[in-house]
């Protein structure tokens, strides 16, 4: 049995070293360029990497921690091999769902950050990556209209972590001291019945409870009821129950649904008079896909700079109306790995006011272990203790690479190619696009057997003779959606995705549809007419199965 330190030296070399040493860090470079090869190999004419195997999920349960060591060369295939059968997000036949390919300067945020392992804890652990996590936040709130110097945010766990800090610090307004001697009152939290299922995970874990999110109804367009959010406010105080937020959702995830904070503001304000209260309830903007759009807000629409065609013109403008009032929320969430092509995770909880995170912030004497040196301690009012510098150095990256132009052309081009597969479907009677009103770039439709005209769209959403047929349409367009995903993971068509429900009926039954969700720069209009054609020999494959 060699000394340990005989193994202590050869371990040595398995770590980039701490001072320059040309020779090992060519080693590191070329070990990267070595897994990405391995990668590459993997790539294809189909929209996954290799073969479209299923995970193996037994075999990993049945893992066990082996006793000896093995060599970089063998650890990299056995890294790779379990992208086998990933969805490449950036190939023009990838359509799935809200995930964009990174760009390369948002993977190098991450591979920096991920080399020399700051925490955002505070300065101490983290040091010019925590004034990086503050740049980010100034240039966003520069973006989305917040007053720079009194803005202030946090870098989180995702679009459910951003709503989490928000509720959190609404609570906080709403019960002063809740954080301490827990939830004295009732506190319930209000957001519209299509906005993101984060809202109820949220009141759960901060102990509200799930059965205290009242859920408004919504608009045609998805965008929530205004008179309806009143009634239910009003209802909730005349209760004696505390407003721990109202959410606006600002960008929902299945039809981009954009709520009116005009209007919710005013209303904020009018329940504050009408019921003399000794707090003013926490609005919190869910924009995590939204939150990009406020690219637009200084754009030349008249002039068209870019030469968008009309309808994507049309969207873009409108789209950008409604997040130019992001301003007027206390909080914001962003996803950039969302709408900002960048890696998972990176997500801001922006505030209006940085004193908000005064409210949750905890006596430095609780922490007697952390906090020695510096001035700037997240730590000292973040959930998390360990927070990674990967999300405020992608976010960075992409915010220097792309800029407004940037990042208007990759979104108005996604919006365009949206744009151009409605057109391609208003053009088929067996299929119909449900959300036609969208200004983003997500497309749901429906298919439809022969049996039954498109023109039923309406009757299924308000008909009570029709509930029955819906589900069986239901069930159609499910049969469909496993042939479209069966052939494009073999290579012959296009990856979608799908939703069980894009909405209730009237009569409560949830109406299902196909998606399309364009985010690839690679995507071009002749994939989406392609989508079509695949649509339609699904269908026809479907009729003839049985």
């Amino acid at each position: 049995m060699p000394h340990y330190g005989h193994i202590l030296a050869e371990l040595r070399t398995q770590f980039p070293q701490p001072v320059s040493d040309p020779v090992h860090d060519a080693y590191v470079a070329f070990s990267v360029l070595r897994a990405l090869d391995q990668v590459d190999r993997l790539k294809g004419q189909t929209p996954v990497l290799g073969l479209p195997v299923e995970p193996d999920f037994a075999s990993a349960r049945a893992a066990r921690f082996e006793p000896q060591r093995r060599p970089l060369e063998e650890v990299i295939p056995e890294l790779v091999k379990h992208l086998e059968g990933m969805h490449i997000w950036g190939h023009p036949l990838s359509q799935i769902n809200v995930v964009p390919p990174p760009s390369i300067a948002g993977i190098l945020g991450v591979l920096l950050a991920a080399m020399f392992n700051p925490n955002l804890c505070s300065e101490e652990s983290a040091r010019g990556v925590s004034a990086a996590e503050e740049r980010v936040i100034a240039m966003t709130a520069d973006l989305l209209g917040y007053e720079v110097g009194s803005a202030g945010g946090v870098f989180t766990f995702g679009g459910t972590g951003c709503l989490l800090y928000g509720v959190k610090v609404g609570l906080e307004k709403a019960l002063p001291g809740s954080s301490h001697a827990g939830i004295t009152a009732p506190a319930v939290v209000l957001a519209s019945d299509e906005s993101h299922y984060s809202a109820v995970n949220v009141a759960g874990w901060l102990g509200i409870g799930q059965q205290h999110v009242v859920r408004v109804p919504t608009a045609a367009d998805n965008a929530i009821l205004v008179d309806a959010l009143a009634d239910a406010a009003r209802q909730v105080l005349r209760d004696g129950r505390r407003i721990a937020a109202i959410v606006a959702t600002l960008g929902t995830t299945d039809a981009f649904g954009i709520d009116d904070l005009d209007a919710i503001g005013r209303l904020r304000d009018e329940l504050v008079r009408e019921f003399s209260l000794d707090y003013s309830p926490h609005i919190h903007a869910d924009a995590v896909i939204g939150w990009a759009w406020s690219v637009f807000a200084d754009y030349d629409f008249a002039g068209n700079p870019l030469g968008f065609d009309s309808a994507t013109l049309a969207a873009l403008s409108k789209a950008a109306g409604a997040v130019r009032r992001l301003p007027l929320a206390d909080s914001i969430g962003i996803d950039f790995h969302k709408t900002g092509y960048v890696p998972y995770v990176s997500s801001l909880a922006l505030f209006r006011r940085r004193s908000d995170l005064d409210l949750i912030r905890r006596p430095r004497s609780t922490m007697p272990y952390l906090f020695q040196s510096g001035e700037h301690h997240p730590g000292t009012f973040t959930l998390e203790t360990t927070r990674s510098g990967t999300g405020p150095m992608s976010a960075l990256a992409n915010l220097l690479l792309l800029g407004k132009e940037g990042l208007r052309v990759l979104l108005g081009h996604a919006v365009e190619m949206a744009q151009v597969l409605r057109r391609a479907i208003d053009g088929q009677p067996e299929l119909a696009v449900l959300n036609g009103e969208n200004v983003g770039p997500v497309t749901l439709f429906r298919v439809y057997p022969p049996d039954v005209d498109k023109r039923v769209v309406e009757r299924e959403f308000h008909d009570p003779s029709f509930q029955a047929a819906v589900e069986g349409i239901n069930d159609f367009n499910r049969r469909v959606f496993r042939r479209v995903w069966a052939e494009a993971t073999a290579g012959r068509g296009i990856a979608i995705s799908m939703t069980d429900c894009y909405r209730h009926s009237d009569h409560g039954v949830p109406v299902a549809a196909l998606k399309s969700y364009v985010l690839s720069p690679f995507t071009d209009a002749p994939q989406m007419h392609d989508l079509v054609r695949y649509v339609l020999a699904a269908r026809e494959f479907v009729l003839k199965s049985g």
